[in-house]
């Protein structure tokens, strides 16, 4: 083998290298929560930096669709461990498996997963919201308030109680948790006295804020996106126009 090929071998190999210590989860997405900002919480609760790529615009989704980096031709889709990955969901569980945030056994896990699934309906509403006729937006907005007051938080007070412990499953920080505050947060911007009701709730958004990476999630400056605005959902809608 020639010198130069070994020169050439020696610097992939250094970048490869550079690349496994280096390589940060890269985050495909408009520039917005949307499905993706389950992810982006879950990834600063672990504490893994992570690089975003907007689409702002059709030609951006098109291109992603073209080259076969979307499996279903839908977004959300994360660059990670050399693989990419769609489907919020599948996202969420590889996240949280890797980084211990899924439970110490199946039956932990099977908990998990409700708590979240259940989250996730209460998410579905609220993120939708804005992009809702005019018309409809009242109306979903009393909806969702009423769910989110009547139907999801008592559970998930009662859960605390039985439960007796800092975090919803086991006694470590899953990802059930990190969804839990994304939500209360979501609700109490459009109602900010969403919890007087729920003293554990109170409680439990307090410690779980100020779990230091979540602390620095929540900061100004970080990758948490704010609301998405009625005058910025045109523009959204037409990344996704068919």
């Amino acid at each position: 083998m020639a010198a130069g090929d070994c020169t050439a071998i020696a610097e992939i190999l250094r970048n490869q290298a550079r690349g496994t210590m280096s390589g940060k989860p890269k985050l495909h997405y408009f520039n917005g929560r949307g499905r993706m900002e389950p992810i982006r919480w879950l990834l600063a609760a672990a504490g893994v930096e992570f690089e975003e790529s907007y689409l702002e615009k059709k030609e951006d989704l098109t291109k992603l669709r073209k080259d076969g980096s979307l499996l279903f031709q839908q977004v959300p889709m994360v660059e990670i461990d050399g693989m990419k990955l769609v489907q919020t969901r599948a996202i969420l569980n590889y996240i949280a498996t890797k980084y211990n945030l899924y439970g110490k056994d199946l039956k932990e896990r099977a908990l998990i997963d409700m708590y979240v699934e259940g989250l996730f309906d209460l998410n579905e509403l609220l993120m939708m919201h804005v992009y809702l006729p005019a018309d409809q937006q009242d109306q979903n907005f009393a909806n969702m308030m009423d769910k989110a007051e009547n139907r999801y938080f008592p559970v998930f007070e009662k859960v605390l109680k039985d439960h007796g412990k800092d975090f919803l499953v086991g006694n470590q920080l899953s990802k059930a948790d990190v969804q839990l505050l994304e939500v209360i947060l979501m609700v109490e911007e459009d109602k900010p006295d969403i919890l007087a009701k729920f003293p554990l709730l109170q409680s439990f958004k307090a410690r779980i804020s100020n779990i230091p990476t979540i602390k620095k999630f929540l900061q100004p400056g970080s990758q948490r996106k704010p609301p998405t605005r009625p005058e910025e959902v045109p523009d959204v809608m037409k990344i996704f126009d068919p």
